[in-house]
């Protein structure tokens, strides 16, 4: 694996197995593996939920977030593990406590997401996470991911 801490969108589609619509992070700004994730999310009106939520003014929908801060540790928790995924290696959302949601993200937001390591037990790995537009923290929950067991 690089030890780069940079990932552009090339980088994030061999870590990531999401694609189009779904995949929901653009750019790593910061990557330590086993510490902490820093990365960037452009939301456009081009997006596929927007003509739904709302026509009338657009919201990304806070589960959205979720799947974006969900991805952004998804990354981390790859690059900790020094792994790419396969059919072997994949980490599935597992929980979700204390999520909130201050203000709406909308059309020309850059969502700004970070997660932090807690810790991993028992194959369960626990993060921190938050998003933020514009310096102002906009949703942060407590995320556990898990591997595939086969």
């Amino acid at each position: 694996m690089s030890d780069t801490p940079y990932m552009d969108i090339h980088g994030i589609l061999r870590q990531l197995p999401h694609r189009y619509p779904f995949l929901l992070v653009d750019r790593v700004l910061e990557c330590v593996p086993g510490e902490r994730i820093e990365a960037i999310k452009n939301v456009t009106i081009n997006e596929p939920f927007f003509p739904g939520h709302f026509p009338q003014r657009p919201v990304m929908p806070g589960v959205m977030i979720l799947e974006a801060l969900a991805q952004t540790a998804g990354i981390l928790a790859f690059r900790t593990a020094d792994v790419m995924p396969d059919d072997d290696h994949r980490f599935f959302f597992v929980g979700i406590d204390g999520a909130r949601f201050r203000r709406p993200v909308e059309p020309g937001d850059q969502l700004l997401m970070r997660a932090k390591l807690e810790r991993a037990i028992r194959g369960i790995w626990k993060f921190s996470t938050s998003a933020e537009v514009a310096g102002q923290e906009v949703a942060s929950a407590t995320m556990m991911v898990a591997p595939e067991v086969k």
